[in-house]
């Protein structure tokens, strides 16, 4: 089904699948391809490459599209499943994607045409043709595990390393606050189906390079206190990146130091991408703040107690305008 928008231009009205239809919709079709969303964190990587891997057992034809900016510390996980130049799908399908904005550089061709989006933000905008959902779960990874044991009944050792690469990384290792009951529950089947947990917890979480170190340093060392130090903004310039020599995998995750100060309720970093007016901004907040609705208010958004948005101005513009509409969160 189609409707068209208001410029004329088309696009779909998304029809929603649970776990069993989508298990179903997959197993009538083939030749798929996989799409991962922009800056691509462990969430929509690893839940590529496990959907790629259970396809593939199961005879289907599936490839992930090469994504520009993935870095080292995920491209392993999908570097088997990269399409072929010239791979000719029949079915796009993409992952942990709210909206289209969030789309890949390359990705720009499917952002009307894509078939099955399957994801676990309650703010998806639902642009494509069918959608499967679950806004309850901590990580789109959860939501990737039951569609493949409904698919084939069990997860292989491939899949399952890369959904724990998945729901661990979403979940900063099982310590952030979205993580539940069914996070834990997930992670454990995967650990039982030879996920390596032990290896994953260390690569990930526990192996820090010298750039990363100095670059935490210099954002624990520059944090801004705000509304009574319940507001922690940490500024990251690529001057500071360049002047350690960090690469982008050196930041993953970067975002969650300002929140992991005594008192503070709303960590905020402002990030310069490509200059001086080109910014990323990530809210990280606890259960009683929601990150979403400040995110919304530029455009943004996210989960409760994580979101972001971008803005084409500078992280002192951006820090000011925060600061007036973050007033209406943190009252005297």
């Amino acid at each position: 089904m189609r409707k068209a928008d208001e410029k004329g231009s088309h696009r779909f009205m998304s029809i929603m699948l649970s776990v069993a239809e989508t298990a179903a919709w997959l197993k009538e079709r083939d030749n798929f391809l996989i799409l991962t969303h922009r800056r691509p964190d462990g969430d929509t990587v690893g839940c590529a490459g496990a959907l790629a891997q259970a396809l593939r057992e199961i005879g289907k034809t599936a490839f992930v599209l090469s994504n520009p900016e993935i870095t080292p510390r995920y491209e392993q996980f999908i570097k088997d499943y990269i399409s072929p130049e010239g791979f000719e799908y029949e079915h796009t399908i993409i992952l942990d994607t709210a909206s289209q904005d969030l789309f890949p550089n390359n990705g720009g061709e499917f952002k009307d045409a894509i078939s099955l989006a399957i994801d676990h933000h309650a703010s998806n905008a639902l642009y494509a043709e069918y959608t499967c959902l679950d806004a309850s779960t901590a990580a789109c990874a959860e939501v990737v595990y039951e569609i493949i044991i409904s698919l084939s009944g069990c997860v292989s050792a491939i899949s399952a390393q890369c959904l724990y690469v998945a729901v661990s990384t979403d979940t900063g290792c099982f310590a952030f606050a979205n993580t539940t009951a069914n996070s834990l529950r997930v992670a454990s089947l995967l650990v039982d189906a030879g996920a390596p947990n032990k290896a994953l917890n260390r690569l990930l979480f526990r192996t820090k390079t010298r750039a990363r170190v100095r670059i935490e340093s210099m954002v624990y060392g520059g944090l801004e206190f705000y509304f009574g130090g319940r507001v922690a903004i940490a500024s990251i310039t690529r001057d500071m990146l360049e002047s350690v020599g960090a690469v982008e995998d050196d930041i993953d995750d970067i975002s969650s130091l300002p929140g992991s100060v005594d008192g503070v309720q709303a960590g905020i970093t402002i990030r310069e991408l490509s200059s001086k007016t080109d910014c990323k901004t990530s809210v990280r907040t606890s259960p009683i703040v929601d990150a979403h609705a400040i995110s919304s208010r530029f455009g943004g958004g996210g989960h409760p107690m994580a979101s972001g948005f971008s803005s084409f101005k500078t992280i002192d513009e951006i820090k000011e305008a925060l600061l007036v509409e973050l007033k209406d969160f943190f009252p005297d």
